[in-house]
């Protein structure tokens, strides 16, 4: 009877550990979650920015409180370096990547992902058209081209050798915002980012930059990024995500920053 016992035991540590999640207070076979910790990077507006008041607010912040909400869970958002990614998710300093994440092959390596919320596209943003004269991407040649380090607009170069070899230089930054500070003191010609970021910047600042409108056939899907092992919590935020699409409450979100319906629908 005792060696019974502890056979059953043993093979209930084995199931456990099997299901435990790693990191961040999380064990996610079928008990209640604390708290998820969010990376982020908190200068990519109007994803994930801070307001005047020093609050960390954007669409995406919005988005992953209200799941978090519906969870019945804490949130803790923690700024990572973009570029750093797959060690934050692996080693489990957060448990998920959610800031205008990207699917690609790479990121499938040590991510698993939600169902695609939304399309995204690769866009110019310069500080004066007439000056470079940029007006696809065959006019990029000879120039000094910039994007943040571990992108997808750093994807979209890395897969093209011909346009990576006619650029007259390209630079990769840290943070969104040292790329739009580079491109005011005349150190770039011209950024390749998210259309929806060059969007709002647009937007917010029509007098310092411009945006080139030419299609770049680079769409990518923006989800929410997990360790791969981590499938329950993915099923859990997928389950509270779809709920928000069927109830209004993402097109709500998506109107309050993009004015406009941007979530995918037949999530």
């Amino acid at each position: 009877m005792k060696k019974f016992s502890m056979v059953i035991l043993l093979l209930s540590t084995i199931v456990f550990a099997g299901c435990t999640g790693g990191g961040t207070n999380s064990n996610f076979c079928g008990k209640d979650i604390e708290k998820i910790i969010i990376g982020i990077d908190d200068e990519f507006p109007p994803i994930c920015f801070h307001n005047e008041r020093h609050e960390l607010v954007g669409f995406d912040i919005d988005l992953a409180k209200e799941t978090a909400k519906r969870l019945g869970v804490e949130v803790e958002f923690k700024p990572i370096d973009w570029d750093r990614k797959r060690e934050e998710i692996t080693s489990g300093n957060v448990d998920i990547i959610w800031n205008g994440l990207d699917i690609t092959d790479e990121r499938k390596e040590y991510m698993i992902f939600t169902r695609p919320y939304m399309d995204d596209r690769q866009i110019f943003l310069v500080k004066d058209t007439d000056k470079h004269n940029i007006r696809s991407e065959g006019d990029l040649a000879g120039k000094i081209v910039g994007m943040q380090a571990g992108s997808t607009s750093e994807d979209y170069l890395q897969r093209d050798n011909n346009l990576k070899e006619s650029l007259g230089e390209y630079k990769t930054y840290r943070k969104f915002n040292d790329m739009l500070e580079a491109l005011e003191n005349d150190e770039i010609d011209v950024l390749i980012c998210d259309e929806l970021i060059a969007r709002y910047e647009t937007k917010n600042n029509p007098n310092h930059f411009e945006l080139i409108d030419a299609k770049i056939d680079f769409v990518v899907k923006m989800a929410i990024g997990f360790r791969k092992e981590d499938t329950e919590l993915r099923d859990r935020v997928q389950e509270a995500f779809d709920e928000m699409v069927k109830d209004g409450t993402a097109r709500k979100i998506s109107e309050k920053w993009f004015h406009a319906d941007l979530i995918k629908s037949g999530i």
